[in-house]
């Protein structure tokens, strides 16, 4: 019997739709937002289903997992790392996602630069900004940005493409706004050594606020799968 996936078809017009209003009201033309299948819990199956609708961009969020669904994915996806990483780990996925979104360390990057370089790649990164302060969420502060830019090019195999956070929940549109502020910044104020294009923020529950505010990539996992089972491994 064929699984039922029609779900994820209602649930996916409807993001694209809200994207678009939220895209038309407030961004120009020329911008781009790209909206990410993020995958955690997620049967391969139904994966799968949200590629052939057209979904070509795949968030993973544990090695482990990602490991034990990689090569059911349909080969047309684009996979990035997008959870926490620890250095131990990187090895598992350096060869198979196109960019990893969560560095927030100069030692996490000196490991993706050191395995991109004996892979013979270049890896692109997004610099992880903890931009609410929340002790519970990795990312690093908005003050130690610049450093951590100016380190992370000083090393080979890597490319800084952007910024990725994840705000608070409540008062978000005011988080989106500072990090729309500081991704702006840092565009300018390091254009000589890093073309940043990418800034990833917006969840199922603030994708269209973010895009208002300046997000160019948006991770959505229960607004299109559903809710998951997250005691799952």
């Amino acid at each position: 019997m064929e699984n039922n996936f029609s779900y994820i078809d209602e649930n996916l017009r409807i993001i694209r739709e809200r994207t678009g209003e939220a895209f038309s009201k407030y961004r120009s033309p020329e911008d781009t937002v790209r909206i990410m299948a993020v995958t955690k819990t997620v049967a391969p199956e139904a994966v799968n289903h949200a590629v052939s609708l057209g979904l070509d961009l795949l968030g993973e969020n544990r090695v482990q997992e990602y490991l034990s669904k990689k090569d059911t994915y349909e080969k047309s996806a684009e996979v990035q790392f997008i959870g926490s990483l620890q250095t131990n780990k990187v090895k598992y996925i350096i060869d198979s996602v196109s960019m990893i979104q969560s560095v927030d360390s100069l030692r996490l990057g000196e490991t993706i630069s050191r395995l991109a370089v004996k892979n013979n790649k270049v890896m692109d990164i997004l610099c992880e900004v903890n931009i609410g302060g929340e002790d519970s969420k990795g990312g690093v502060s908005p003050s130690a940005l610049n450093e951590l830019i100016e380190q992370l090019t000083q090393l080979e195999g890597i490319r800084i493409r952007g910024l990725m956070t994840i705000p608070p929940p409540s008062e978000s549109d005011i988080f989106l706004g500072r990090m729309q502020e500081l991704f702006n910044k840092t565009a300018s104020d390091k254009k000589d050594i890093v073309s940043m294009d990418i800034l990833s923020m917006g969840m199922t529950h603030d994708y269209t606020e973010s895009v208002k505010f300046g997000s160019t990539l948006v991770r959505i996992g229960t607004g299109l799968f559903g809710a998951r089972d997250y005691g799952k491994k």
